[in-house]
């Protein structure tokens, strides 16, 4: 009987466990999507689905949502993408500025305050304010796991992408692959034979449109007539 074995358990204690949801959920409301194990991808989107379910109540003005949300995913402090090179640069003191007030609160909606060119934005706040309302009118199954066909090297572990609907990324121009050294040759190999047989057929006689003339062709003595003449010319 399989009692108790609900959830998956990933080779790790109850309190690591619930760390490991929190860091990856985070990571997906930061990114749209994130590439995992399966198990992981697995184990994470029910846990997300319950967060973007409490955030559309939490946005519809239910505080008990939110704070619900703050308890399950705790906090962080995301920093926009166009400013984490300038970020990556920052002294500690610098960074400390970007991520919290002179109050020691977190940075909320990420708009620069005090002089500073950017600062940091809660992720509660963008799921609550950015991602739910894409949901708005959707029921449920907020996210998708894609398979990938190459493991993760090392434990050979099957990998997948996990991802929010609606995010996925478009697909480039087609382009051909590159041509491989082995593809190089053999296209050299065609182009040289090509240009021999092209050489070859340029130096063969050029065949001649006049029609063929009526010239007898001069008789031959063949050797037994010759024989008889002389044969006769001795009896004689």
């Amino acid at each position: 009987m399989r009692h108790r074995l609900h959830h998956r358990k990933l080779g790790r204690t109850s309190e690591h466990r619930l760390s490991l949801r929190r860091s990856l959920a985070q990571s997906l409301f930061e990114h749209g999507q994130i590439t995992t194990t399966l198990p992981k991808a697995k184990d994470v989107r029910p846990f997300v689905e319950r967060l973007i379910t409490l955030a559309r109540k939490a946005g519809a003005g239910s505080l008990a949502a939110r704070q619900r949300l703050t308890s399950l995913m705790c906090d962080r402090g995301l920093i926009p993408s166009e400013h984490r090179e300038a970020y990556s640069l920052m002294a500690d003191a610098s960074r400390l500025k970007v991520m919290r007030s002179r109050s020691g609160r977190r940075h909320r909606t990420g708009q620069a305050r005090s002089g500073m060119d950017f600062t940091s934005e809660s992720v509660i706040h963008r799921l609550i304010n950015t991602v739910a309302p894409e949901f708005k009118d959707r029921p449920g199954g907020y996210t998708r796991i894609i398979k990938l066909a190459r493991r993760r090297i090392g434990d050979n572990s099957e990998r997948a992408v996990l991802q929010l609907v609606g995010h996925e990324e478009e697909s480039g121009p087609v382009s051909k692959p590159k041509k491989t050294a082995r593809g190089r040759r053999i296209e050299r190999r065609y182009a040289a034979a090509a240009r021999a047989s092209k050489d070859a057929g340029k130096g063969r006689p050029a065949k001649s449109d006049s029609p063929p003339t009526d010239e007898a062709a001069p008789e031959t003595v063949t050797p037994v007539e010759s024989a008889d003449t002389t044969a006769e010319e001795q009896t004689e």
